[in-house]
Parts: C-alpha cells; structure tokens; sequence
C-alpha cells in the first residue's frame, strides 16, 4: 500500500487555504494515470485524431497567441514520429512543419471527449486523494506537447489549478495577482475565463513594457509524479523542456467564482459588441480560436443576467445557511470570544457560499500560513530572486522514488466555459511564421485602435468595479 503524505482533508485544506504556488511529492505514486506516456495513449486511442497547435520555435519580442498558430489533425503515433524526427513524417499531416524549426501543443483536451468510448479510464485519475470526492479524469483535461510547445502568460478567471506531471518536464514562470498591472493584461486575443499578458515574459521587451521589470516571476520545473497548486488568478507561463511532455490538471472551484463568472459576461458583452462594430475587412484575429464565433448582444446579455442571478442564489442560500447555523450555535455559546464568533460565522456549506469582500482575515491567513506543513512532500514556489537571481528556472526534480508504489453537474474544465471544437482548417500555406506577426493593439503614437480603448475598458480592475456597480445595482 502507497502511504501518502497528506489525507484528501488536510489536502483539501492545503489547496483551498494556499495563496501561493506548491509541489506536492509523494501523492500519486498509484495513480494508473502515471502510465498515461504518449506510447501508451496512442495504442489507447487506437488510431483516433486529434487536434495539435503548431507554434514556430523562435525568440521574439511578442507572444505567441493562438490566433498567430497553424493546427492540425493528427494522430499520436504521427506525433510521437514527427517529435522524434522521423522520416516517415514527410508525407503525414506534419510534413510542412521541420520538426527543429516547430513546436505540436494537443493542449485543452478534455478527457471526457476524446476517451468517451473507454468511461473506465475516467477512474485512472484520483482528485479524491486531494480531499475532492468524485472527481476523476471525467473532470480533467490533457495536455501533450513537443518540446518548445508553450502557453502564453495568462490567468485564469475561475478556480485554482490542480496539474499533474506524467511524461517529461514542463517549466512554469509563475506571477501573484499583484503584479497583474506589471504583465500588461489584454482581452484580446478573446477567450473566455482566460486573460492574457501582452509580456513575452520569456523575452520581454522592457522598452514597450517597462513595468515588468517589477514583476516578481517564480519559476518551477515540474517533473513526473509531482502535482503542482496554481493558486486562484496566478499569472502563468508555462513551457514544455523534454522531447514529450504529458499533463493532466483539473480546476477546482472557489467561491469568488459567482462575481468572477460576472465579471466574464461584463467583458464578453463589451468585447463581442465594440469588436463586432469593426470593419471585417480589417483582418483582426481578435477572436482565439478556442471560441468558435462571436455571440450576439442578445445572448451574451442572457449570459450576463444569468450570472447575476446565479451570484445572489448562492448568496440568499449561504445567507440562509450561515442564519440558522449562527442561531443553533447560539444557543449553546456561553460568553463564546469574538475570535470564536468570527470563525462560526465562516462555517459555510460545500455547494455554494458566500462572498466575504470587505472582512479582513489577514491575521486568520498569517495564522493558517504558519499551519501549511512545507516540507519534503509540499514544496515551496518561491520567488525567483530568492533562489537564482536570473532567468533560470528553480527545478524541483524528482530522484523517481515518488514514481508509482508497487503494490458533479458537467463542470469540464475550466469551470462553466466550454472548450469548443476548433474550426480550422489544416492549411500549409498558412504555416505559423507567415501569420499576424502582432495581436497587440496598434503601435502608433497618434492613431489610438480598438484595441487600445478596450484594453482600457476591460481592464481586470476596471471590470471588477463594473462588477460590484452592477451588482450594487441588482441587489436594491
């Protein structure tokens, strides 16, 4: 038997109490998903394609969104040969990217999908061990990479991130939300729950994006058995490192999601409308490609009511919740401390719960920093100045003894968003190196773009108090 550091509840407590980046060691030695190598998924997926992401290998002073990317479809047995270089790739769906010269990203593959005729493989995957009952591969997605492939520095709108390192190492340059002015956020390109940096922040250009220089970057390198926390809204940059990289993670859902899910409809409302009101003509890839078309006003205003309506359920329900368990406890307290009414008044339910903005827990946080048991099997992320000083990463390397032992509703990913099917076609006249060389809003200094306005207006903070002015609004 596989004796595990942490029991699911002080995991549980670990991943929904951290603000700050971690590895876990030691706690999926018995995971059946530790075998999930590209080998092994490819004889399971018996010949089924799949979508890759091809990206060029270059160091350039601007991220490489999705929108400047080729795709393919392919299968892993074609990958896997294309990444080794074989010759045989010269007549595949590869055959017009040099694997020396391009990266292949099959990344956001939502396991449900792509296995939905082997539900048993589901089971492969253990959440629970990290205190989330129910929660398997059904509720995961996969990523598998060339090395070079890369996702650009973003954050995430919703949850905290669970991810699992099986095949090769992946390298992570990790940001706090504070630094969130220094990274440049944009909206566009588009995607849903995602907003990304205009940094390249594996080359950045200080000259354009001066601020960055104040940002503070910790850098990890994840290899096999280890399982990294992405805390809620830490900007992310993450690179594959080996010949094949494979990763699974799984998003966990938090409470401030109900305004965060607000604060999305907002964005989308104003970004589909004044983009939509350009000139088709101007060729904007403002759209990732992740979102197959732009809503109409009509429905993204259905969205956005929902979203509200959703917000003040939660909040009657844990109103509610929080009342009667207050008035129970009550009736028992004699002469009970502030301290102790503080943390009965927290005590919420599991399925929805309120959003405390305005209390200041800082002192409850500092008290449950100290309780976090870093540690040989919890490992800190910590700033990169504290460990290398330079652009280096800081590895947390396994020796491979944490290797195997011997011996809800249809939330997929990243929470209520929907990855859709990409609708793109696979053309090699359109390789990645000849698309849009610059997303980003128009560097004149006279000329002020779309781009430039809706930076300004979807702004992170700018949304955020939209958001408690809309809500204000609703709750009167």
């Amino acid at each position: 038997e596989c004796v595990k550091p942490f029991t699911p509840e002080k995991a549980k407590e670990i991943v929904m109490s951290l603000q700050q980046p971690a590895v876990f060691c030691n706690m999926v030695g018995d995971w059946p998903a530790l075998h999930w190598n590209v080998k092994y998924l490819s004889a399971v997926l018996d010949g089924k394609t799949i979508q890759f992401r091809v990206g060029l290998n270059t160091v350039d002073l601007v991220p490489q969104f999705e929108t400047r990317c080729s795709y393919v479809e392919a299968t892993l047995e074609e990958f896997l040969a294309w990444s080794c270089g074989q010759p045989s790739c010269l007549s595949g769906p590869f055959s017009c990217y040099d694997s020396s010269k391009y990266w292949a990203y099959a990344d956001y593959k939502y396991i449900a999908r792509i296995f939905e005729d082997k539900p048993e493989i589901f089971q492969d995957i253990r959440w629970s061990d990290f205190g989330f009952p129910g929660r398997s591969g059904k509720e995961s997605t996969l990523w598998i990479g060339s090395e070079g492939a890369n996702t650009p520095c973003h954050l995430d709108s919703y949850g905290c991130n669970l991810v699992l390192q099986v095949e090769g190492r992946k390298r992570w340059h990790l940001f706090p939300p504070g630094d969130t002015s220094f990274l440049y956020p944009t909206r566009i390109p588009y995607e849903e729950s995602s907003i990304f940096s205009k940094v390249n922040v594996a080359n950045p250009d200080l000259k354009r994006f001066p601020k960055f220089r104040n940002s503070t970057a910790h850098v990890v390198t994840l290899s096999p058995g280890q399982v990294l926390l992405v805390p809620r809204h830490w900007w992310h940059y993450v690179e594959s490192i080996d010949p094949v990289t494979v990763s699974i993670n799984s998003w966990i859902e938090l409470d401030a999601d109900h305004e965060a899910r607000v604060e999305e409809a907002i964005t989308r409302t104003l970004v589909c409308a004044i983009k939509s009101a350009e000139n088709p003509s101007d060729g904007d890839l403002w759209l990732n490609p992740t979102e197959v078309e732009a809503t109409s006003h009509e429905i993204n205003l259905q969205y956005l009511n929902q979203a509200v309506s959703a917000y003040f359920k939660c909040q009657k329900t844990s109103v509610s919740e929080q009342a009667h368990s207050s008035s129970a406890a009550a009736e028992q307290r004699t002469g009970a401390s502030c301290k102790r009414k503080k943390r009965e008044a927290g005590c919420e339910p599991d399925g929805c719960r309120i959003l405390t903005h305005g209390f200041d827990f800082s002192t409850s946080k500092a008290e449950e920093l100290q309780k976090i048991p870093f540690g040989p099997h919890l490992i800190q992320v910590l700033p990169q100045s504290q460990e290398t000083g330079s652009m280096g990463a800081v590895a947390v390397e396994s020796d491979g003894r944490d290797l195997p032992c011997e011996n809800e509703g249809e939330h997929i990913g990243k929470l209520p968003r929907r990855r859709k099917q990409l609708v793109m076609s696979n053309d090699c006249k359109m390789p990645a190196h000849q698309m849009d060389s610059d997303s980003s809003p128009c560097t004149s200094q006279t000329a002020l773009s779309t781009n430039d306005l809706l930076d300004c207006l979807v702004n992170p903070h700018v949304i955020n108090l939209v958001a408690r002015l809309l809500l204000e609004r609703t709750g009167v």
